[in-house]
């Protein structure tokens, strides 16, 4: 089992760096996946309310034997739930899913700025956090305006915001926006849906350390301070994706993978248009 890195929140809790994603994972798979993760060695799980999948999640994490207080479950509030009240009604399904008693994070999945009201969906996420039920609140998806009239409006700043993010699609000026207001950021997507694995860099880098490309870019987010969650059902990838805390970049590498950032590299919408999952 490798060994984890964490990064400490500004709320003082602590997150594993390297988590796996279960989007599109299913009670079909789950509980395969996550035997493949538990015995890799992650502990952190990030699922959501519009994966359709969070008591498969728990069902897995329980059966596995690891105690509740050795994992760290992200999950997120839906698009369609916005508002204080469906926020509360929200949760405690979101709770009964997972099957635990708190939650270590949780996510105001899209912002909705045309249609959404997430300034009083975030009110209820405090409300949670102070009743002692939610343990970190953070979102995913929110530009810097979104976090301005957030962090104006309720007074509480988030303590993470999970954004695509790849060596292809950098976001440079939002994770300096994040970091100058002590907001960890993390990456959703951080391969670019397979295709930064074929960079002909990626993969030079790759050959010269004797890693995966994958490995390679899991590494480059971890360098980067940011909080990465790669998604695999393969149990073979799993662990490969896991196993990057035994070697680092060099500012060689690091230089060369800071020149394939585009704007052109975003895979899922625009927060400012929409979202990606109807729910």
């Amino acid at each position: 089992m490798t060994q984890q890195s964490f990064i400490e929140l500004s709320d003082g809790n602590t997150i594993p760096q390297v988590g796996l994603g279960t989007w599109k994972l299913d009670s079909a798979n789950m509980q395969a996946v996550v035997e493949a993760a538990i015995a890799a060695g992650y502990r952190h799980f990030d699922t959501a309310y519009a994966y359709r999948n969070e008591a498969a999640l728990g069902a897995a994490l329980k059966a596995s034997g690891v105690g509740e207080d050795e994992l760290f479950i992200t999950s997120k509030l839906p698009s369609g739930r916005h508002g204080f009240e469906s926020t509360l009604r929200t949760f405690d399904e979101t709770m009964a899913n997972l099957g635990v008693d708190v939650l270590d994070l949780y996510l105001i999945h899209w912002p909705m700025p045309k249609t959404g009201n997430f300034v009083d969906t975030f009110k209820a996420f405090i409300t949670l956090k102070e009743e002692g039920r939610i343990k970190s609140i953070g979102v995913s998806n929110f530009h810097q305006a979104h976090l301005e009239k957030l962090m104006k409006e309720t007074g509480v700043t988030p303590v993470v915001n999970q954004i695509e993010l790849s060596p292809a699609f950098q976001q440079k000026e939002l994770r300096a926006f994040n970091e100058k207001h002590g907001i960890t950021t993390e990456s959703w997507s951080p391969l670019g849906r397979g295709d930064v694995l074929e960079n002909p860099t990626i993969r030079e880098i790759a050959q010269k350390h004797g890693r995966t490309p994958g490995q390679v870019t899991i590494r480059w987010h971890i360098q980067n301070g940011l909080i990465v969650i790669p998604k695999s059902a393969n149990p073979q990838r799993i662990a490969e994706n896991f196993g990057v805390f035994d070697f680092a970049l060099d500012d060689e590498d690091m230089g060369k993978i800071a020149t394939l950032d585009s704007v052109d590299g975003r895979t899922g919408v625009n927060p400012d248009e929409g979202e990606f999952l109807q729910v």
